[in-house]
């Protein structure tokens, strides 16, 4: 069992205990990207071009023997229409809103990504190999006693991070904030923000004292899901936990 210390809001160490079980799960980076995959497949939004895009002209075909094609032509000209070979016409397989783009993955894939996943928040290497900064005195992932969740005020928050040793990885998130490269600049997502810590807690509260902090997400250990703990598929983040979502974690997932 691998041992690790429980840190007080004062950055200090207050104990030591042993980590749930779940934490020595092998890793495995294939399965971890998988699921990821599925989760975001899931989320995609059906779309689709209209049925009638490009068959709203008043056409006819001339028929043969005139020594040119005979194709569609607008009743208004000689300009091709509606056959999908011409330009301006209908196009010949257009995506359609009832495709169904979700996929499956089995229930035992699911759980093993998640628990390789939740290991992999206890190796410094891949903690590391992801960007993340934080001392190297601590231990990961690093556990607070519970007093943490009552903390009401986000100048608060900081302090405790920056005596446990992990606030430095909340700057570089916050420096790290960039305007996007393409088209996406127009569409509602101009900036793009690096993932920081992820704090997991029972307690609803803390969220009013951590969501203005950069790239840091905020989640009960009920809801933790793979784009949590490997933002996109890559296993090793930066985590807190409080003790008692520990403890809840060990015995449930």
């Amino acid at each position: 069992m691998t041992k690790v210390n429980v840190y007080g809001v004062d950055g200090s160490v207050k104990e030591k205990i042993d980590l749930p079980i779940l934490f020595n799960t092998p890793y495995r980076p294939d399965i971890i990207r998988k699921s990821f995959s599925v989760l975001r497949s899931n989320r995609r939004q059906a779309y689709g071009s209209d049925p009638f895009a490009g068959t709203k002209h008043a056409t006819e075909s001339i028929g043969k023997g005139r020594g040119m094609s005979r194709v569609p032509r607008l009743t208004q000209g000689q300009k091709a229409a509606l056959a999908p070979c011409v330009v301006g016409g209908r196009r010949a397989h257009p995506p359609k809103v009832e495709r169904d783009w979700s996929e499956k993955i089995n229930n035992k894939e699911r759980k093993l990504s998640m628990h390789s996943a939740l290991a992999a928040t206890a190796d410094k290497e891949k903690v590391t190999n992801r960007g993340h900064k934080f001392s190297e005195k601590i231990t990961l992932p690093v556990i607070v006693e519970d007093n943490f969740e009552k903390i009401k005020k986000t100048k608060e928050i900081i302090e405790i991070l920056d005596k446990i040793g992990v606030y430095d990885d909340v700057v570089r998130a916050k420096n790290g904030k960039h305007i996007r490269a393409g088209k996406g600049k127009s569409r509602g997502r101009k900036y793009r923000t690096p993932k920081s810590l992820l704090i997991v807690s029972i307690n609803d509260d803390i969220k009013k004292s951590s969501n203005n902090l950069t790239g840091v997400d905020i989640v009960k250990p009920k809801e933790i899901n793979i784009e949590h703990l490997a933002p996109g598929g890559d296993a090793g983040r930066l985590t807190l936990f409080t003790k008692s979502a520990l403890a809840q974690i060990g015995g449930g997932k």
